[in-house]
């Protein structure tokens, strides 16, 4: 289900203090209900290596045009990405969260981890278009259990980044984040045999 904003801002979220510069762009109540300390088993959901980012027809067909584009346009050369067109997030980051847990990457997508503690993980990804966070949260569902929240935080880059963001939006609602909230809690029910349906 996908949420409002404050549903993100409202939390006294780390990436606060180290993304303050994104906007907040998308926010979304995953199906994945569970404990308190069930965090860090929706993270290695995640970060498995499934080849497929969003597995549906359309999904895939979208980012499929998508890379397509990119590799035409060059905006995924890595000199557009992180380190070289932007620094990574880490460098921002406060002692104890770079001394932490990093968290591991996202080998389906491009993304890199950030930090991840016992009620976030964060990962971020750049290219020529923007600098993007995906920001999963662990928060109470407000009948005594806790499920996961999926944030996308972004700074475009320039006009550019602006267009490409408002002309891609239409694409993530229809084809790709239906498909990807259908997945993440498919895989989620299956592998948690006692957890309550959706």
């Amino acid at each position: 289900m996908r949420l409002p904003s404050t549903a993100h801002t409202s939390r006294p979220w780390r990436i606060h203090e180290i993304a303050g510069d994104f906007r907040v762009e998308d926010v979304w109540a995953l199906p994945t209900p569970g404990g308190p300390d069930d965090l860090a088993r929706l993270v290695r959901q995640f970060s498995r290596d499934t080849g497929d980012p969003v597995p549906s027809r359309v999904g895939r067909a979208l980012f499929a045009i998508r890379w397509k584009l990119g590799a035409l346009l060059g905006w995924d050369a890595p000199a557009g990405g992180l380190s070289s067109r932007v620094p990574t997030l880490r460098d921002r980051l406060p002692a104890d969260l770079r001394e932490g847990d990093r968290g591991p990457d996202v080998p389906s997508l491009p993304f890199t981890s950030v930090y991840q503690t016992h009620d976030e993980w964060a990962a971020e990804t750049a290219n020529k278009t923007m600098h993007g966070v995906l920001h999963i949260g662990w928060v109470e569902d407000g009948n005594g259990g806790h499920h996961g929240q999926m944030t996308v935080l972004v700074k475009p880059n320039g006009l550019l980044g602006a267009a490409y963001m408002l002309a891609i939006k239409p694409f993530r609602y229809l084809g790709v984040y239906p498909a990807l909230l259908r997945s993440i809690g498919a895989e989620w029910r299956r592998t948690t045999p006692t957890a309550a349906p959706n």
